[in-house]
């Protein structure tokens, strides 16, 4: 296939939407502490039928269900190191099985995902958490996915800088091509933010100049908050990506969404005007969403 840095300077390039959304939809249980990673040893085929749906959509990246997979998730469930780190790269292969004409997004979640809190979205425990300490988190399944061939690493759902920073250091060092995308909230004053308050502009310039990024973004906010973060992404001068959650709210403690909302197909011909190039869906966008991105994009 062509390198996905290429097909991005040609036009825009559609991602896939929830992959735990679609196996919810389908009838598994997501609701652990490892959500949808948990399938990765207990019903592989349901992975790879979930990625074929998007496919089907009009998606042209199958993201890897490994978000809230790390190996300190899967001890937790008395899962060791070097089977969590199969686990991680088989990601990799159901993806490719169930979207054979697409790129591969190595999926790495925050930190904050491994704790199954919900502190993504707050990004509290950078406070205790250094970078050292992110970076020695992140290494292991950003190498697995690395090796098990995975086109890009979609580092995503950030809430803080430190987290950027520990990510940009870990893709540096293994030499493997990212996209950093934030999750972020926007203020009364019209500014982007992380959900730490940091100036999204002002975390995503670190990418700026680093070989290995190939975009950087949002997701996992609500779609009215993507223009401006996507404005304050172009600090970096790097293509964008912009894929929102469906504008519900997470509630960790009950651990469900809760609200409506759905993301409006016809912004994402602003996404794309305002520099997208990747644009899709997250959390609680089906492929029945991707379908209609599909067709406003093209």
């Amino acid at each position: 296939m062509t390198p996905l840095p290429a097909a991005l300077a040609a036009g825009p390039v559609v991602l896939d939407g929830g992959l735990s959304t679609e196996l919810e939809a389908r009838g598994h249980d997501v609701a652990s502490a490892l959500w949808s990673a948990r399938l990765l040893r207990d019903d592989p085929g349901a992975v790879v039928a979930a990625h074929a749906a998007f496919a089907a959509a009009g998606a042209r990246v199958a993201t890897t269900v490994s978000y809230q997979a790390s190996v300190e998730g899967f001890a937790s469930v008395g899962v060791d190191r070097d089977e969590a780190l199969g686990l991680v790269a088989r990601s990799v292969r159901l993806a490719r099985e169930g979207a054979p004409g697409s790129w591969v997004a190595g999926s790495v979640g925050p930190y904050g995902a491994a704790l199954a809190d919900g502190s993504e979205y707050t990004g509290a425990y950078v406070a205790e958490v250094g970078v050292g300490a992110l970076r020695a988190f992140h290494r292991p399944r950003m190498a697995a996915l690395a090796e098990a061939g995975a086109d890009v690493l979609a580092c995503e759902t950030l809430p803080a800088a430190a987290e950027v920073e520990a990510l940009l250091a870990e893709a540096t060092s293994l030499g493997v091509p990212v996209w950093l995308s934030l999750t972020t909230v926007v203020g009364a004053d019209g500014v982007a933010r992380t959900r730490r308050g940091e100036p999204a502009a002002e975390v995503l310039a670190m990418a700026r100049g680093v070989a290995e990024v190939v975009a950087v973004g949002v997701n996992c906010t609500d779609p009215a908050g993507v223009l401006p973060a996507l404005r304050a992404a172009a600090a970096a001068g790097v293509p964008l990506v912009a894929y929102p959650n469906s504008g519900e709210d997470w509630d960790a403690a009950a651990r469900r969404w809760t609200g409506t909302g759905e993301v409006p197909a016809g912004d994402a011909a602003a996404w794309v005007s305002a520099g997208a190039r990747l644009v899709g869906g997250c959390c609680r966008v089906g492929p029945a969403g991707i379908a209609a991105l599909a067709r406003t994009i093209r």
